[in-house]
Parts: structure tokens; C-alpha cells; sequence
């Protein structure tokens, strides 16, 4: 079940470099943000084109929280964070720039990741590129 346009159901159909795939599970993969809050922000998404949590089948509900659970590790052991948030918007109103496609945003935090740029110009400084970072968390990844 493909959405048209929807980059969630564009992305597995990629290369990993070019879909910025880090992980790809049996009903659920991994990826880099596009439009990371802070360097290594991953997105876990089930393949099946379907909108909120509640429509998510066990098995996809399963594998998200487990791909979840190994993003973590990863991205302590590759990326030295301190912390996270984890989390879903759910429709427009809550935020989902992407409210079509269920995807839980995994945002390591660091004790220093907050400064003035957010607040005065409106920019977060990002120090790594895309491409480098999902090669880093892909070649952590336990196989």
C-alpha cells in the first residue's frame, strides 16, 4: 500500500545513501531526517503506508519499538549523546509535517546541544553532513 508522493514510501525504494537509509527491518526501516533537530535525528517507519499508531499492525508496532531500542545504543555509542526525546505527531495538528505516514522521530540530545541560535536566528548548527552521519550509524548497526 504506496501513498503517491509520500517520502516515507519513496525512501526504502532508494539506494541507503540516497534515501538516507540507515537500517532495513522486516516491516519497519530506519533513516536519517532530512530535516534533522540535531545531527544523527533518526526516523523509524513501517513500510506499509499507514497514518497513525493505532492502525499499525502488532508486528510493525513490534519491530518499531526494537529498531527504536537499537537506534539508541547506536547513536550513544557512535555519537556520545546524553540523552533523547522519542516521539510521534500525530496529524497536522500535532505537528506531523508528514501526517500520512506513522514515522517516530528519535533526537539524541547532548548536555550542550542548546544554545542561542534556535532562539535568535532561528537556526541549529549542525556539524556533520548527512551522508557522513547515516555512514557512521549504518556501520554500527549489529547485523
Amino acid at each position: 500500500n504506496r501513498g503517491a508522493g509520500c517520502p516515507f514510501c519513496a525512501a526504502p525504494e532508494k539506494s541507503d545513501e540516497d534515501g538516507l537509509i540507515v537500517h532495513r527491518g522486516e516491516t519497519a526501516y530506519v533513516l536519517l531526517n532530512l530535516f534533522p533537530y540535531n545531527a544523527g535525528h533518526m526516523l523509524v517507519c513501517p513500510y506499509r503506508h499507514v497514518g497513525t499508531y493505532d492502525e499499525a499492525t502488532p508486528e510493525e508496532i513490534d519491530e518499531i519499538s526494537r529498531l527504536t531500542q537499537t537506534a539508541m545504543r547506536v547513536l550513544r555509542a557512535t555519537a556520545g549523546c546524553h540523552g533523547f526525546n522519542i516521539g510521534m505527531n500525530q496529524g497536522e495538528v500535532a505537528g506531523a509535517g508528514v501526517e500520512e505516514h506513522l514515522h517516530q522521530h528519535i533526537v539524541p540530545r547532548w548536555q550542550s546541544d542548546a544554545n542561542f541560535f534556535p532562539i535568535i536566528a532561528q537556526t541549529k548548527a549542525l556539524p556533520q553532513l548527512l551522508g557522513d552521519v547515516r555512514r557512521s550509524v549504518a556501520d554500527a548497526w549489529p547485523a
